[in-house]
């Protein structure tokens, strides 16, 4: 019923155990292996960023991630909810985003969200896109088939015009 602390050198045992001893250090508690036994990102643990945590950067999650603290750069995930006291001064881009915070920058998603304590400033490129009575939003809205995608089209549309711009003064001559 009860085991002795193990002297340096000796392995632990466990009794009535099927083989490996597993510590409370080692081992995952069981709601936490059970949802991330799946591969989905829907069954995975989403990642939390507190109120205390302040990120200067960029965030990638291929799964959830729920913000209660500030960003200051882009964030690319599969789902993203933004808590009361979130802010995010930067980009946006998930499959579905909830927002109830502030966000100074464009929304790309497939759903989102704007519940009633939000404070959007910036554009919100959708599928389909919720607004509560109370919403604070000051943008455009944009209904596009696939707006994740258009993400990547923004960089090649720049680099478009950048090469038409230059090859314009060679046409003058």
């Amino acid at each position: 019923m009860f085991t002795e602390k193990p002297e340096s050198g000796k392995a632990i045992t466990k009794i009535g155990g099927s083989g490996e001893a597993k510590t409370p250090f080692t081992e995952r508690p069981a709601t936490f292996a059970s949802k991330s036994s799946g591969s989905s990102a829907s069954k995975m643990v989403p990642s939390i960023i507190g109120e205390d945590l302040t990120i200067k950067g960029n965030v990638v999650s291929k799964g959830e991630l729920q913000l209660d603290g500030e960003i200051e750069g882009e964030i690319r995930c599969g789902s993203l909810l933004l808590g009361d006291k979130a802010l995010v001064k930067g980009g946006v881009a998930a499959e579905d985003v909830v927002v109830r915070g502030h966000v100074i920058g464009s929304i790309r998603g497939l759903r989102v969200t704007l519940q009633a304590q939000c404070h959007v400033e910036g554009d919100i490129f959708h599928q389909g896109l919720a607004i509560e009575q109370g919403a604070y939003f000051e943008g455009k809205s944009r209904r596009t088939d696939n707006p994740l995608e258009e993400t990547k089209g923004a960089n090649g549309s720049a680099t478009i015009s950048a090469t038409a711009s230059t090859s314009s003064p060679i046409a003058a001559e």
